[in-house]
């Protein structure tokens, strides 16, 4: 992440060339008047190689698209590969806008703001995550981990949001996705991620025993994990966390729902995703 502007082929084989033909058939078996009548052999010989060559022309162009693979394929796997280190060349200003407007992005459709009150220096893993969550994850590897906090705009809640650059292939990423979701890992409190509490800020008592809300989402196209997790900026303690996608579920009445923390992370990390698909260039449908 820059700190200045802070932001196969699988080759087909051609066919095996045909045996030439070498003889009659054995004399037990006549051979067809068609065979023997004058200037026919000719004729049947010219429309078998005529239709072998055109198998093998078939052949030799179904093998080329297959080495090809289709456009947006090839352009999906590039994709991939450059959000393993498109985080070096984002401006931080890009990947964490400095002011967030989420229209119709608070509860009951009401438009939220966000101002980013930090940035976290790039690091590893460990700064990110408790145990139970570093196990969870550590299948997918940790590159890089970048941070920034955000608070809104009347300053009573903070949201810190965070991109894990993995070090996984894309078939490794899918299967983490699939396991968070079969076993409800992005659910469980006891792996919710550590907020980032920048101090002199309005975020400076954001802490993890005043964590509220929270959403962990792997993505299937990039090796990268997005993730936030919400509180209160007076410290309060003792409200009881809720994931992110209960506190926003329809008819849900619990502190962090009614105080849009669910809708802040939910938020938060769909721009986080957004903004990272961009910048490593993720053709549209190549999810």
């Amino acid at each position: 992440m820059s700190t200045e502007a802070e932001h196969i082929p699988v080759t087909v084989p051609p066919p095996p060339p045909y045996a030439p033909w070498t003889g009659e058939p054995p004399a037990r078996t006549p051979a067809p008047d068609i065979l023997t009548r004058p200037g026919t052999r000719r004729r049947t010989a010219s429309a078998v190689c005529a239709v072998l060559g055109f198998g093998l022309i078939a052949g030799a162009a179904a093998g080329s698209w297959l080495t090809a693979g289709p456009p947006e394929r090839t352009a999906a796997q590039k994709a991939y590969q450059r959000g393993g280190t498109r985080w070096r060349q984002v401006p931080v200003d890009e990947l964490f806008p400095r002011t967030v407007h989420g229209a119709g992005a608070g509860p009951g459709g009401a438009d939220r703001d966000w101002e980013r009150v930090g940035v976290a220096p790039e690091s590893d893993c460990a700064a990110g995550f408790d145990p139970p969550l570093t196990r969870e994850l550590a299948p997918a590897g940790c590159r890089r981990l970048l941070r920034a906090t955000y608070a809104d705009a009347t300053a009573t809640t903070v949201t810190t949001v965070g991109l894990l650059v993995t070090e996984a292939t894309q078939d490794r990423m899918r299967e983490l996705r699939k396991r968070f979701a079969a076993q409800g890992l992005d659910e469980r409190p006891d792996l919710m991620p550590h907020p980032y509490a920048p101090p002199g800020t309005v975020a400076e008592r954001f802490g993890d025993a005043q964590r509220a809300s929270w959403r962990i989402e792997v993505l299937p196209d990039l090796p990268a994990v997005v993730y936030a997790v919400t509180g209160f900026t007076d410290g309060r303690t003792g409200t009881p966390p809720q994931a992110a996608a209960q506190a926003v579920a329809p008819g849900a009445t619990t502190a962090p729902a009614q105080a849009g923390l669910g809708h802040d992370a939910m938020a938060l990390t769909g721009l986080l995703a957004r903004g990272y698909r961009r910048a490593a260039e993720v053709p549209e449908g190549g999810r």
